[in-house]
């Protein structure tokens, strides 16, 4: 008899540590893998100044930028406020990017690569009960976005007539809300798997400033593209939680 009351007691605190390991004041881990699919657009090339005189914004007719989509290891930290609500913070080593001509600048191809930086913090509504195996969520979060490592590396780029010469770039940093859908799969009250997609709607301007060395004088040109990222990012992930 007291062995059947020792059992049923184990087993009972077996449910009420996984039901709470999955719910309100409980930490969790997880790494994994993000994909960047950008869904870019861009503006023209805009030449703004030459020797520091407006050059009124003038519009390279059909010139465009693209960037190409890439993958990186990902790592995130979360803490479930209730049940139901968690805090939940991402950050991927940052990928490089491909950066390419569209338009009348698709004949250069790659014209040059840059590193993103994208850290997350997102709010999300978990679905289902907390010792549920599999629990949907939807979240809505905020990221702050900027490029680190941006050059030029095509050489006929950098000498045709759009550059003419050495060029810098230096591009701009924004935040962005993120909005987010995925799932957890438990598989112990600690290990789960997931998956996770989301929508950042944002924009980057990239500065060129070049050199033009064809010119009889010294002469530099500071232009202008702005690339409409806006990526779909998948993140599949494993984690352990506390």
């Amino acid at each position: 008899m007291k062995y059947k009351q020792a059992l049923a007691g184990f087993a009972a605190l077996a449910t009420i540590t996984a039901a709470h390991a999955q719910s309100a004041n409980s930490f969790y881990v997880a790494t994994g893998w993000f994909h960047f699919a950008p869904q870019d657009t861009s503006d023209p090339l805009t030449v703004l100044s030459v020797n520091n005189t407006p050059a009124n914004n003038f519009k390279l007719p059909g010139s465009g930028a693209g960037v190409g989509s890439a993958d990186t290891l990902g790592l995130s930290v979360g803490y479930f406020i209730t049940d139901s609500l968690a805090v939940d913070g991402e950050l991927g080593i940052p990928p490089s990017f491909d950066l390419s001509g569209s338009g009348t600048l698709s004949p250069f191809g790659k014209v040059g690569s840059a590193k993103l930086w994208a850290p997350a913090v997102l709010l999300q509504y978990y679905f289902n009960k907390p010792d549920s195996k599999f629990r949907p969520y939807v979240g809505l979060g905020a990221t702050y976005t900027w490029f680190s490592n941006a050059h030029i590396t095509n050489n006929a780029f950098l000498s045709s007539q759009y550059l003419g010469g050495p060029t810098s770039v230096s591009t701009s940093s924004s935040w962005a809300p993120v909005f987010n859908v995925g799932f957890n799969y438990n598989f112990t009250q600690h290990w789960f798997a997931g998956f996770s997609l989301s929508y950042i709607p944002v924009n980057v301007t990239a500065t060129l400033t070049t050199q033009r060395t064809a010119s009889p004088i010294p002469v530099t040109q500071v232009a202008q593209a702005k690339i409409h990222l806006n990526p779909i990012v998948t993140y599949l992930k494993v984690g352990y939680r506390f």
